[in-house]
């Protein structure tokens, strides 16, 4: 059986053959993956915003439930932030401070949880839309915890064995981490949540994966803008008087579709620029996210679209 993750590169690298508004400058590859400095990619979790200090079912229950809600960066400008806080970080801390306070949901919590006690944990106006869709999607999460797992997170983990992919079938199955859109007809699965909960849980120590070098980027609005910037990716110009001018970029419209699977496979072929000192996807795009945090990056807009992918 073809691995998810094997879909996703696959259905990537089609999108980037026939794209019309974004291409891959691929001769300028070598040159931009040699001089990548990933030596200095953290992969340990941010301390500052995230839980990291309980035993493996608490920091399983924390990842998972986190990255359930880990989408709706078309929202964030609108929601309430603590200054220099980004949007990202202001929902793990909200999330990090209900476990460091009262512990965590319960998943039969969380299957009942309502979008007013979402927003009061985030310290969001109950009424935002987000709060909606975070809640749903907890729903979703605690219903399969305690129907397929008995209430246990870490056993969503030990379910996969020691490999990330496995962990990411699973979750790809799951309405909460859903993540496929369509192209020319053709269905084009990211997963973007679903593989950043397998890295963001063998990163914070609740398991050691034999396969993490096979998940892809973690397909959002931020990697394709670094890359963009950078002068790996090329938009077209129209496209980028659009995003310039705060337009919100419909969630699987071809344009949409293209930035995130040609960011996927310019990636995959940086990962392949760089054989002689090999490297990973989920490594490039630590580095990438980290250095999307500067302030070159942050000056100039990057897409945005309202959707649970991202």
């Amino acid at each position: 059986m073809i691995d998810v993750t094997t879909q996703v590169r696959s259905a990537c690298e089609r999108v980037a053959d026939r794209a019309r508004y974004v291409s891959i400058e691929r001769d300028a590859i070598p040159a931009y993956a040699a001089g990548l400095p990933l030596a200095d990619a953290d992969a340990e979790p941010d301390p500052e915003p995230h839980f990291l200090d309980g035993g493996k079912e608490e920091l399983a229950a924390f990842w998972l439930t986190l990255d359930a809600i880990n989408f709706g960066s078309g929202w964030f400008p609108t929601l309430r932030k603590p200054p220099g806080r980004s949007g990202y970080h202001t929902i793990a801390a909200g999330v990090r401070e209900r476990f460091t306070t009262a512990g965590p949901w319960a998943a039969s919590e969380l299957a009942m949880i309502g979008a007013g006690d979402v927003a009061d944990v985030l310290g969001q106006d109950r009424g935002h839309e987000l709060m909606t869709l975070f809640a749903l999607s907890l729903n979703d999460l605690g219903r399969h915890v305690v129907s397929d797992h008995a209430g246990e997170f870490r056993s969503v983990v030990q379910a996969a064995g020691d490999s990330a992919v496995a962990l990411v079938g699973e979750l790809a199955g799951w309405g909460c981490f859903a993540d496929v859109s369509r192209y020319q007809g053709f269905p084009v699965p990211f997963y973007k949540r679903a593989q950043i909960a397998a890295a963001d849980l063998a990163d914070a120590g609740v398991v050691a994966w034999q396969d993490r070098d096979r998940l892809t980027m973690f397909a959002d609005n931020l990697v394709p803008h670094v890359l963009r910037l950078d002068g790996i990716l090329s938009f077209v110009p129209d496209l980028v008087a659009r995003i310039d001018d705060g337009e919100l970029i419909e969630h699987g419209a071809a344009e949409e579709v293209e930035i995130r699977a040609c960011a996927l496979h310019a990636v995959e072929q940086i990962v392949a620029a760089r054989a002689d000192r090999p490297t990973c996807a989920a490594d490039v795009d630590q580095l990438l996210w980290n250095r999307g945090g500067g302030p070159i990056y942050k000056s100039s807009p990057r897409h945005r679209s309202r959707c649970t992918a991202y």
